[in-house]
């Protein structure tokens, strides 16, 4: 009798599922991340640097009512893209056909131009690090933009970069608001009882978090990790708060950095008022610390930005390397804009900063409308009646960002 085909060994699948499990929570993290370093861009120093001269220990107050917002922004944006598995602009789509078009439109316009000026911040980063000449640092920073989608793993030099780049930041920025020594005590009591309350820093900075493509930088990120439908809510929630606390965490530093010289009587430029205060907090290497920063935030805003304007492009069936080499493209038409320009086209930039007011009620209005009357695209699910509510009194609020975009644009 012959003898019975012994079974295959179970080694090989078991490697195989542990490596697609490894590179799963790398895409998780990595999309944590993105998002968090998206939002952190030359505008977003700027922004926090500008409020706190202005605010000073009263800026604490702002920018926790700002993450509190964004949080419940980012909770139903993630929740309905990670549970539906579908990217925004195919969700609107599946809503009303041609929102989700509009959608992308808005969101692949902004995010040209933006990538301009994330490109200039770079150059304006590499030259305050080391004296070169900011267009020649800008092309470069896109060179090395460039060189993570045409690496054979694109996707996990992406997610190393970011997070790499990311924890960067807070570290260097951690060094220096220990450096400054600020008054912590008077900005934790000014988080209950602000001497003075700003409700446009509260809505810029707002806007200058969760506007635009930043909104969805993580969350489409997250799809690629394969961490979608009703079973995995758990983790969808979880990254998307981290993701924001990521954000407001390097937020505060900064704060704290610059309010320690505030306080104690710097003079900070007003054309430069974070370059200036870190100068002012540790002489010659704190200038150099703001440069490290700044290229930083910058070239992880140029990741951001292409990837989430190239994800609007495209669709979840796009194979891999096509979305890469649209990437590429994207990064390179950028660059050489800057390149040309021999300054950053500062109007273009005003112009496109409204789309992030425009872009915010009419995406995060497709995707609660979706959790709340097309259950069908999310799976069966039963979204939360709490998180609905939550969504509408935050999207009540982005409509006030969409009036003022309306207004500005006008203007322009």
């Amino acid at each position: 009798m012959t003898a019975p085909t012994p079974p295959p060994p179970r080694t090989e699948p078991r490697t195989r599922t542990r490596e697609e499990s490894r590179l799963a929570r790398s895409a998780l993290l990595g999309a944590v991340f993105l998002m968090a370093t998206s939002a952190i861009g030359p505008g977003f120093i700027t922004q926090t640097a500008t409020f706190t001269v202005q605010l000073g220990v009263a800026f604490a107050c702002a920018i926790v009512l700002s993450v509190v917002v964004d949080v419940a922004v980012q909770l139903n944006v993630w929740r309905v893209i990670g549970v539906s598995g579908l990217r925004a602009h195919e969700l609107g789509n599946r809503v009303l056909p041609g929102v989700g078009y509009l959608l992308a439109g808005l969101v692949v316009l902004g995010g040209v131009v933006f990538n301009v000026g994330n490109i200039a911040g770079s150059g304006l980063g590499v030259e305050a690090m080391s004296g070169v000449d900011p267009r020649i640092g800008g092309a470069l920073s896109a060179l090395l933009a460039i060189g993570i989608f045409v690496s054979k793993k694109a996707g996990l030099a992406l997610d190393r970069a970011v997070i790499g780049l990311g924890l960067l930041m807070i570290l260097a920025t951690l060094v220096i608001a220990i450096t400054s020594d600020p008054p912590v005590g008077d900005a934790l009591a000014n988080v209950v009882r602000p001497e003075k309350f700003s409700f446009l820093a509260v809505t810029t900075i707002i806007g200058g978090t969760v506007g635009g493509y930043i909104t969805y930088a993580g969350a489409h990120r997250m799809l690629d990790s394969g961490r979608t439908g009703p079973e995995h809510v758990g983790e969808i929630t979880r990254s998307s708060v981290v993701s924001i606390l990521v954000t407001g965490l390097m937020r505060a530093l900064l704060f704290l950095a610059i309010l320690g010289v505030v306080v104690g009587g710097a003079k900070i430029a007003s054309d430069d008022p974070a370059g200036s205060a870190f100068q002012a907090a540790a002489g010659e290497v704190g200038l150099r610390v703001y440069g490290l920063v700044l290229w930083a935030a910058a070239l992880t805003s140029v990741i951001g930005a292409a990837y989430t304007s190239v994800s609007f492009m495209t669709t979840s069936k796009t194979p891999e390397r096509t979305r890469n080499m649209l990437t590429v493209a994207f990064i390179a038409i950028t660059a050489a804009i800057y390149v040309i320009v021999e300054q950053t086209p500062v109007t273009l930039l005003v112009f496109a900063g409204t789309f992030n007011g425009l872009i915010l009620p009419i995406g995060l209005g497709v995707l609660l409308w979706v959790a709340w009357r097309r259950r069908d695209l999310m799976n069966g699910y039963r979204y939360p009646a709490w998180l609905l509510g939550v969504g509408v009194l935050a999207w009540l609020l982005t409509l006030y960002l969409g009036y003022n975009a309306v207004q500005m644009l006008g203007d322009l």
